[in-house]
């Protein structure tokens, strides 16, 4: 394949330990769901369990934690979703740890870890405000008792999230979160006892605010080396996890006023050369990025020139012959020379954040480590 992705571990392994260091050495649960954002499931799992560099991964569905299993991870991890009732015995099968937020799902849990003979435990998410799952703060304590009162289940953990944890205009609702979160675990505490896992804290909290009595904090863009919020990020020492790179494939001389790409939408204001790159929608490289984006050859920026095509993209090399051939390396995303193209500008074109960019990578990219 002319199109890859690289990943630096080492960087991931650098940005874990920002994270346990601005959160006063917590614990660390590393998300690895959406195949690592994108860098990868089972390599950025196994590379975290053998360098020990979190003692926890979070998952969002079962088959992902079967996959971890299957290829000998025993961190371990939770699911943040909930569990339908038909995937629990096999989320019990593969030692996933579950979230549950109401009676329902806490009944269920328990028959089902009854049918599998086995005791299981559970983290009981309370919803503070982001209004998705989750179980109301007046409601938890109840929970707990129920969970206590479950012979297969064991209450390990409590927690929540934070919807608008990264951005600066933000910071009194999520000030207000915790600390209704933390009454909240005060209230469970009161008659359950002591809960071994205490955890809310998302990257924007992990860069931004006080975590409070929280024991475990569950940072996830900003250990692949982005900020959650391109607008209202927090300076941190993060380095770049993923390199996107492709292959110059073809070029040509173009006269002025002739057109290139479908829907001949990009017209030659001079006679120009262009290069067609091997990478396309088809990889991940966004339609949104037509006429707009722009790539690095031996650092030199040229811009798109066009639609992106499904399996290839043209850029516009100039007037003047610039020393590219075929067989160049072209950079999407990363650094060539002194020039660098992060995953946040490829969101801002995008209009999107800088998680989607890289959860769009097809797996017909190569991911290499």
């Amino acid at each position: 394949m002319l199109t890859r992705f690289h990943v630096d571990l080492d960087a991931l392994h650098h940005n874990l330990q920002v994270a346990r260091e601005l959160s006063g050495g917590r614990q660390v649960l590393a998300p690895v769901k959406a195949n690592a954002y994108g860098h990868g499931l089972v390599p950025v799992a196994r590379s975290i369990q053998e360098r020990r560099s979190a003692e926890w991964l979070g998952i969002a569905i079962v088959a992902e934690g079967q996959q971890l299993r299957a290829a000998g991870i025993t961190l371990p991890m939770l699911k943040f979703s909930p569990t339908l009732p038909e995937e629990l015995a096999a989320a019990i099968a593969a030692d996933i740890t579950l979230s549950v937020g109401d009676l329902a799902s806490i009944d269920q849990a328990q028959a089902a870890a009854a049918a599998a003979g086995r005791m299981i435990d559970v983290h009981l998410k309370v919803d503070t405000g982001m209004r998705r799952v989750g179980a109301e703060p007046d409601e938890a304590a109840a929970l707990a008792r129920r969970i206590d009162a479950a012979p297969n289940l064991r209450l390990e953990g409590i927690f929540t999230h934070l919807p608008i944890s990264d951005i600066d205009e933000g910071d009194d609702f999520t000030t207000a979160q915790l600390q209704r979160f933390h009454a909240t675990v005060d209230a469970v505490e009161a008659e359950h006892g002591p809960v071994d896992l205490v955890h809310a804290a998302n990257s924007g909290a992990v860069l931004g605010h006080d975590l409070g009595r929280s024991n475990l904090v569950r940072p996830g863009i900003m250990l692949y080396g982005s900020y959650p919020d391109v607008v209202g990020a927090r300076p941190a020492d993060l380095r770049d996890v993923g390199r996107w790179t492709s292959r110059v494939n073809f070029i040509k001389p173009i006269l002025a006023g002739e057109t290139v790409g479908y829907g001949r939408s990009w017209v030659a204001q001079r006679d120009t050369w262009i290069a067609t790159v091997a990478v396309g929608y088809g990889d991940g490289y966004s339609r949104q990025f037509s006429s707009r984006g722009r790539m690095l050859i031996d650092g030199r920026s040229y811009p798109v020139a066009g639609r992106v095509c499904m399996d290839q993209t043209m850029i516009d090399l100039g007037p003047e012959p610039t020393g590219v051939r075929v067989g160049d390396e072209v950079v999407l995303m990363g650094s060539s020379g002194d020039q660098r193209i992060g995953v946040e500008e490829l969101a801002t074109v995008m209009g999107t954040i800088t998680y989607e960019v890289t959860c769009l990578i097809t797996e017909r990219v190569p991911r290499l480590y």
